[in-house]
């Protein structure tokens, strides 16, 4: 699932996806794109918790839809290093691209 999943908050749809859908498209974004991205991801992650909190989801439910929102954070920020590194060495950062989440997990920190 692209950077842009499913987790996404319902004021920003995933790119080149309907709700809840996956795509094998993704639409280009700029940085500041991507960055309003993860600031949504984030807030998904706040409700997330806070609906937890109040009850008005289970555990299970938080816990998938919290992990989902994770991975396409990972992929993001993924994205997001991969289009400064392309343009700090002179290279076009519209040619960098979403890695899969079995990748982008598998990364060391």
């Amino acid at each position: 699932m692209p950077c842009c999943g499913p987790a996404t908050s319902p004021a920003r749809q995933p790119l080149g996806a309907a709700e809840g859908q996956a795509s094998d498209t993704v639409e280009p974004m700029d940085d500041k794109e991507i960055l309003a991205h993860i600031d949504d991801l984030i807030q998904t992650e706040h409700e997330l918790r806070t609906k937890l909190a109040s009850g008005e989801i289970s555990g299970a439910e938080e816990h998938a839809r919290l992990a989902a929102a994770e991975e396409a954070l990972d992929q993001c920020w993924d994205l997001l290093r991969q289009r400064r590194a392309r343009r700090e060495f002179g290279q076009n950062p519209e040619e960098a691209q979403v890695r899969p989440a079995s990748e982008v997990e598998g990364y060391r920190q």
